[in-house]
């Protein structure tokens, strides 16, 4: 038995994405066989695929974080029901050392990531241990659920547990249009902050304002450190919530206030900011790195878009053999909220 999957067997542009047929995996002991229906793109996808000494693979290799589908067999001792719709929680730990155990699971040394350290979603199945199944929220479909993970998984630490955002906290997000933007901006002002968002287009800036921003920064027209400190008073922001890198991590050093936080997840545009130590120390600016979010915080993300507290936007759907179309699309910054592929 077989099945469809895009895979990588060497590293660079999309063309090396492969449409090919592998056998379907079995489930072992506590594990459980997922029916992919639909596998969301981040840009931890584009990072794997082009490369770098971080990346150790064994392939065909298989990307795709987000995940969700209907449960298609279960292993020994296993108890979950065939046929129950799920969505996949994305980090793999031990569940057994101390970070594991204390509910910080995504702190464990042995931490995973689907489709970056092993097998991901672009297939018709993959194999998970039972514990990182999660509740399938019914109003969503099967593109909407699996776009409601990792970007709302990272973006709830960074919001809630790393800025500590509270009422009446200004909160500068940059790339409005990302998967962790679209996410940010809701939960921040679920938490009610007041939230000043950037983006590169128009387009997005008025679809970002729609989400709840308060005010917007188009930051190919003007410097947005600058305009986020004249809409604070010259004060400004309380946090930033910042996944690109390069000059715009820089620059939100001077956007955020004496005491802020800027809390950093990404570097899609430069690893090597140029930073003025001075700013850190005597404004006592925090700087807080932050990767994905713990089992229990994917739990409270599902609930509030159970709940419809949160949305999951949806950019646009291509079948599995297109995900190098899907990959040009982020690569490109064209796209507002998530690229699904469907299996």
């Amino acid at each position: 038995m077989t099945m469809h999957a895009v895979v990588l067997r060497e590293h660079g542009g999309p063309e090396v994405l492969r449409h090919e047929q592998l056998p379907i995996p079995e489930p072992g002991p506590r594990e459980v066989r997922v029916r992919i229906r639909a596998v969301g793109l981040n840009h931890l996808d584009l990072w794997v695929r082009k490369g770098g000494p971080a990346f150790k693979l064994h392939y065909p290799h298989i990307l795709g974080a987000d995940i969700a589908g209907t449960i298609d067999a279960v292993g020994a001792g296993a108890t979950a029901t065939v046929g129950t719709k799920v969505v996949v929680q994305p980090g793999l730990s031990c569940g057994r050392c101390a970070q594991c155990l204390d509910g910080h699971d995504n702190l464990c040394r042995f931490y995973k990531i689907l489709g970056e350290h092993t097998t991901g979603g672009y297939a018709e199945y993959i194999v998970v241990p039972e514990v990182n199944l999660a509740p399938y929220p019914e109003r969503l479909s099967f593109p909407q659920a699996a776009s409601a993970i990792l970007p709302f998984l990272t973006a709830w630490q960074m919001v809630v547990r790393k800025a500590r955002v509270a009422p009446g906290d200004v909160v500068l997000i940059h790339g409005a249009g990302s998967g962790i933007g679209v996410a940010a901006i809701q939960i921040a002002k679920l938490h009610g902050a007041r939230v000043i968002a950037t983006a590169g287009t128009d387009d997005k800036l008025v679809r970002a304002r729609a989400l709840g921003a308060d005010e917007t920064i188009n930051y190919t027209t003007g410097d947005f450190a600058v305009e986020a400190r004249a809409l604070t008073g010259k004060r400004g922001v309380d946090a930033v919530i910042e996944h690109v890198g390069g000059e715009t991590f820089t620059a939100s050093i001077k956007a955020v206030r004496t005491g802020g936080r800027i809390v950093t997840c990404g570097a899609t545009a430069g690893f090597h900011p140029q930073i003025d130590l001075r700013h850190i120390f005597f404004r006592q600016i925090e700087i807080l790195g932050s990767t994905m979010g713990s089992k229990a915080d994917l739990l409270a993300v599902l609930g509030h878009v159970e709940a419809g507290r949160l949305e999951p936007v949806v950019h646009a759907v291509l079948p599995l053999a297109k995900a190098a179309d899907a990959h040009q699309i982020l690569e490109r910054r064209e796209a507002f909220g998530k690229v699904v592929l469907e299996p």
